[in-house]
């Protein structure tokens, strides 16, 4: 056990992990020559199609230092705010942290948040200053900010390269001598944490654990605590670059088990695997539950894929634990679930991911965030809205409270204008400003969850030119003017358009939907009035015009009655069709919706 070592790799997005942790399986020999290709841990097209990653990997690393051999694993975290509880989980499951810093863009929001992670699980930290080989870097300067930051000396900080693989050799030798062996007794009853499960269509479901105390045998009956099921463990290995079987994985390491679950709800990430028979008696506490940021209705384009859904996205939630659904049914959609979030990449990433892995053909509606209403009658008992359609009836409304998130956005000094001009459009106040170093400040902003759900990272790169970085974290309700904007088309109401908006851009926000659904939805034989309304209030309103046959083309010379009789007998048929007329509204008008400022 003392020649075990589990650690993970943490930074903002885009600074190098993976790259790095190519360099690493390189140098210790993992991969041979023909496996070799960049981003070799990104096994999903997404993740090499975007150049992000989405999924944490773990891979197991021999390394002989000093005339012994190390077993080094590895895991490979995402860098992006939305991917932050995966990090989290991979956090629980190891003993060090290898912290990477650009040396051309310096700290970013994300490493120090991840930083603060890893800290409140006693991770030891390896600091390292990557890409040193640019011409753009300034390892001087950005070395003082990393001491700043931990209090660490200067000489504990490795310069490296992932590109040209400088100082790998550095980074193992620091791996093996600063993180500490995995603590835990060989001899006592299993208890092993699960930090991640995957649904192979072949073998059922695998899942991913670190042994804690004991060991977990080949063969061996074992019960999975939260839900008290009994299994035998089929095959149990260590995670190489393909699975190797093992005859057990003992105290401390890292592996993966086979039982034949064909069930995806059975397996849950955060629980503890121990013996059927002498097993232990208390459950490892990793992780929190997650709490969504953002929700958004998922619903099949064709009602009959209901149930083929359901069992998609179970097989997703396996592999991505911060997916949350319930099911729910609307007018304009059928039946679907109403699916949580952490934010708008990861709906993105999901909706990609049913497409592609399951080929579901989804439709989703406008995101939205969680709110909390209180009525008149009982103003001490919340009703959590998750859906715009839930909102009580506004007579009988006390207040609504909506998440208010602290969002810190590091900046070079040129562009604070533009970012505290942003923040304060999105209903921002500015709480905080510190600078950093003279090029860069530290913005700390309290706004809404709701104002940055929709176009406030792409804005934000715009105004910042790519530079500012931006982190958030809940700071829980507070009060707000909220008003309900339905779209009415054709006098009915559309409930997967509806909106809970801030009274002071209902007007604005209900125009320009209208606007964007006016060119948006096909015209039909009759005319579609498009309005935007609060409560029975009209607030807004456009018209489709409609397809019209000139139907006095016919007639030439004659009394002008002969035409009227005709206009007046297409009237009537344009008014009956437009009573039992029904509007189809395309997906795109759904997505349109959430880019209304494009």
């Amino acid at each position: 056990m003392k020649n075990i070592r589990n650690f993970c790799i943490i930074a903002h997005i885009d600074h190098g992990k993976s790259t790095l942790a190519d360099r690493l399986l390189d140098f210790t020999k993992t991969v041979t020559e023909r496996e070799k290709q960049d981003q070799l841990l990104d096994n999903m097209d997404l993740e090499r199609e975007r150049g992000i990653t989405i999924k944490s990997h773990a891979i197991q690393m021999e390394y002989e230092y000093k005339g012994e051999t190390y077993i080094l694993n590895l895991i490979d975290t995402p860098g992006h705010v939305d991917f932050s509880y995966e990090v989290s989980r991979s956090i629980a499951a190891c003993e060090g942290a290898l912290l990477i810093v650009d040396a051309a863009q310096s700290i970013q929001a994300q490493t120090i948040s991840n930083l603060y992670l890893a800290l409140e699980n006693d991770l030891e930290i390896i600091p390292i200053l990557n890409k040193i080989d640019l011409p753009s870097a300034n390892p001087e300067e950005v070395k003082d900010d990393i001491v700043d930051l931990l209090g660490c000396d200067p000489d504990d900080i490795i310069p490296a390269s992932g590109k040209t693989g400088l100082g790998v050799e550095q980074i193992l030798e620091a791996i093996i001598e600063r993180i500490p062996a995995p603590k835990g007794d060989p001899d006592a009853p299993l208890q092993a944490l699960i930090f991640d499960s995957v649904y192979n269509p072949f073998r059922g479901v695998e899942t991913y654990f670190r042994v804690m105390n004991g060991e977990i045998r080949k063969g061996q009956k074992i019960k999975f605590m939260s839900t008290g099921k009994t299994y035998d463990a089929d095959e149990v290995g260590t995670l190489k670059l393909n699975q190797v079987a093992k005859q057990s994985v003992k105290t401390g390491d890292v592996g993966y088990l086979i039982t034949g679950i064909k069930d995806a709800r059975e397996v849950k990430v955060g629980d503890t695997i121990t013996s059927a028979v002498n097993g232990c008696s208390e459950i490892i506490d990793g992780f929190e539950d997650v709490k969504p940021m953002v929700f958004a209705g998922i619903y099949p384009v064709d009602t009959e894929d209901y149930e083929e859904l359901r069992a998609s996205m179970e097989k997703l939630q396996l592999n991505d634990a911060s997916l949350v659904f319930t099911p729910e049914s609307s007018a304009a959609l059928g039946f679907g679930f109403r699916c949580g979030f952490l934010g708008m990449l990861h709906l993105e990433i999901i909706q990609e991911r049913l497409e592609r892995e399951f080929d579901m053909t989804v439709i989703t509606t406008v995101p939205n965030v969680s709110y909390l209403a209180y009525t008149k009658k009982d103003p001490e008992t919340p009703i959590v809205v998750n859906n715009p359609s839930d909102l009580p009836d506004p007579s009988k409304l006390d207040r609504v409270e909506e998440p208010y998130i602290k969002a810190s956005v590091i900046t070079k000094a040129d562009f604070v204008g533009q970012v505290m001009s942003l923040c304060i459009e999105k209903r921002g106040q500015i709480t905080n400003q510190t600078y950093l170093t003279p090029e860069r400040v530290e913005l700390n902003f309290d706004m809404p969850l709701a104002e940055i759900v929709f176009d406030f990272y792409d804005r934000l790169k715009t105004v910042s030119k790519g530079y500012a970085s931006f982190d958030y974290s809940p700071i829980g309700m507070r009060a707000s003017n909220l008003v309900k904007v339905d779209v009415l088309i054709n006098a009915n109401s559309v409930d997967a358009l509806s909106a809970l908006i801030h009274a002071d851009n209902a007007y604005n926000i209900g125009k320009k939907m209208c606007e964007k659904l006016r060119e948006l939805i096909p015209r039909q034989q009759f005319d579609i009035p498009i309005q935007a309304a609060i409560g029975a209030k009209i607030i807004a309103r456009e018209t489709i015009k409609a397809l019209r046959k000139d139907v006095t083309a016919k007639c030439y010379g004659g009394d002008i009655s002969r035409k009227r009789k005709l206009l007046e007998k297409q009237k009537k048929g344009k008014k009956r069709m437009r009573q039992i007329g029904n509007v189809e509204v395309p997906q795109s008008a759904f997505m349109a919706v959430l880019k209304l400022n494009d």
